[in-house]
């Protein structure tokens, strides 16, 4: 069975690097990784992930964005990771066609089933 191709998205690095590990270690393949919203949708263009990680609050594009543009595109489906849990945020995810949303901090074993 192939893995799961994933690209994470979130301008800081050390976030970048436990989700790589904890995806790594959940059986993911991590393909792609960017440091702002428009970085993670030209790197979705380009590598054609299963799904798109990222967080919300980036410089020059933030996820909500980025995940309208995927979304749109039908390039893939689009996970969100953030700190804020504000409700206006949360509505502006779902108008974006996001299939989930987690809060940071997370646990590993949240991470699979939101997936």
């Amino acid at each position: 069975m192939e893995r799961t191709r994933v690209i994470i998205a979130d301008d800081e690095s050390v976030i970048r690097a436990d989700l790589r590990e904890m995806l790594t270690t959940l059986g993911y393949l991590v393909v792609g990784e960017a440091g702002d919203g428009q970085s993670a949708v030209n790197s979705a263009r380009e590598l054609k992930p299963d799904i798109v990680i990222m967080d919300i609050k980036m410089p020059q594009m933030d996820g909500i964005e980025a995940a309208k543009i995927l979304t749109q595109e039908k390039i893939a489906p689009v996970l969100l990771l953030t700190a804020y849990s504000q409700r206006d945020l949360v509505d502006r995810a779902k108008e974006a066609g996001v299939v989930g949303y987690l809060v940071k901090p997370f646990r590993e074993q949240e991470i699979g089933p939101a997936i």
